[in-house]
């Protein structure tokens, strides 16, 4: 077994859709960056590609390729997981936390696991999603931008 962390953040900016966990959240700001800017996605992304030993998900998607800009990040992860299953590896469970001020994202939280449990190829059940705030404290205490932590944990196939 193999365990990995991950880590984003993105800056909210005026003009761009909010996407988490590859569900459009309906909200007045949207996440910037060079992909959809899934902070959440990314998270989960770079935890199995460090489990399995892999670079992160700038190696394979640079942000200096105008060829994937606005790129959905289903395809990251979908791409992290295939990175994964050339190492003989799968995702046994992932976990992670959202975190941001607004908007409230427990009515979206089932959505969202469909749509991972369908990119990831794993059950609703062995996703966890949390989300808590920033008390106010720093740019995300702000509402400045969203962050995502996630670990994975992926045994041999």
């Amino acid at each position: 077994m193999r365990i990995g962390t991950g880590y984003d953040i993105h800056r909210l900016t005026e003009g761009r859709t909010l996407v988490l966990g590859g569900v459009e959240i309906p909200y007045k700001k949207g996440l910037l960056g060079h992909s959809d800017a899934d902070v959440l996605s990314h998270a989960i992304a770079d935890a199995i590609l460090g489990a399995a030993g892999l670079p992160d998900i700038g190696f394979f998607f640079p942000n200096s390729d105008p060829e994937i800009e606005g790129i959905d990040s289903q395809i990251i992860l979908r791409c992290a997981i295939s990175e994964a299953h050339t190492k003989g590896l799968c995702v046994v469970n992932v976990d992670s936390t959202l975190i941001l001020e607004e908007p409230k994202i427990s009515p979206y939280l089932s959505a969202i696991k469909d749509q991972l449990s369908e990119s990831l190829g794993i059950p609703k059940s062995s996703i966890g999603i949390k989300a808590t705030t920033h008390e106010g404290i720093g740019d995300i205490g702000k509402g400045l931008g969203i962050a995502a932590q996630a670990v994975c944990l992926l045994e041999e196939a």
